[in-house]
């Protein structure tokens, strides 16, 4: 099972996650660009289980950095982790975004990531529907 870890910019907060992720994207959403100091933000994200972090971080809006650097490093809750993959060690991180998210905000120097869903805003809430579980009433 691969295993990728980074820090933080002092090296003072440290992450690491285990397994392939459940997704890969980049946002181009007006909060990502302030977070990131950037056009849009490069993420990906792993079931909770799979993630770990040591050292001190401090927590904005529910992104977690790091208070000595400020490097951006997660958001994470009880099923998720969003890692933000500059933070990874040993670049190219070799993941590829399989979506896009608020395109309507992409600069237009920017072309489309081939083969990644494109959406206009955020991706669509799983429906009822869409969610595995048992049969309904026949």
């Amino acid at each position: 099972m691969p295993k990728r870890s980074g820090h933080c910019l002092c090296g003072q907060a440290t992450v690491s996650v285990s397994g392939e992720p459940l997704r890969v994207g980049i946002c181009h959403c007006s909060d990502c660009r302030k977070e990131s100091g950037s056009a849009f933000t490069f993420y990906a994200v792993w079931p909770r289980p799979a993630f770990e972090w040591t050292g001190e971080t401090a927590t904005f809006r529910g992104q977690s950095f790091c208070p000595s650097c400020g490097s951006r490093l997660f958001s994470a809750d009880a099923e998720e982790a969003e890692i933000k993959l500059g933070i990874l060690s040993d670049p190219p991180v070799g993941l590829v975004p399989g979506y896009e998210l608020w395109i309507k905000r992409r600069e237009p120097w920017l072309r489309p990531i081939e083969g990644a869903e494109q959406y206009d805003e955020d991706r669509p809430e799983p429906q009822p529907q869409d969610v595995p579980g048992p049969p309904g009433p026949t």
